[in-house]
């Protein structure tokens, strides 16, 4: 059975995502719609709050399900998973397959790999790799999601 992101996950990546209901072009350029659901997206599109929801519990299972491959073998807490559900969510699955941070988890370098989210602070703009504030914000949020114990509040 296919691994599921905790509510915590969930929680943080709805909150960077934000929710629109109509097609917006992201930094790089790209439509998106809802929680940053760009598959099929044009401009002019519309979506309602369930429609979003869904398309997100959808694109969610994908990133999942490429978390999951990467770390079969590897112990993996929830909020594990679900803090590097969220990065590859944002940066695509194969950018997170080949990432310090699947590599230092895989080696049970902890505190390394979360440390290793923060260097996905950058974005392209007009042609260039910058760093991005909302990038690092979400990236901080995900390092500590990363080494919060299961047990502990996520708040």
């Amino acid at each position: 059975m296919a691994r599921e992101v905790n509510a915590a996950g969930i929680a943080l990546i709805k909150s960077f995502e934000g929710l629109r209901t109509e097609a917006y072009r992201d930094q790089r350029g790209i439509w998106t719609l809802g929680y940053g659901h760009t598959r099929g997206v044009a401009e002019g599109d519309t979506c309602t709050d369930e429609q979003a929801t869904q398309w997100l519990a959808e694109d969610l299972a994908l990133a999942a399900a490429g978390v999951d491959r990467a770390t079969v073998g590897c112990s993996t807490s929830d909020n594990q998973f679900a803090a590097m559900v969220s990065l590859a969510y944002n940066v695509g699955v194969y950018n997170f397959i080949t990432s310090s941070v699947l590599a230092m988890h895989r080696a049970s370098q902890y505190a390394q790999a979360g440390d290793a989210f923060l260097m996905w602070d950058k974005t392209h703009i007009g042609g260039k790799l910058q760093p991005d504030a909302g990038l690092l914000r979400r990236r901080q949020a995900e390092r500590t999601l990363y080494l919060t114990d299961d047990g502990e509040s996520n708040e």
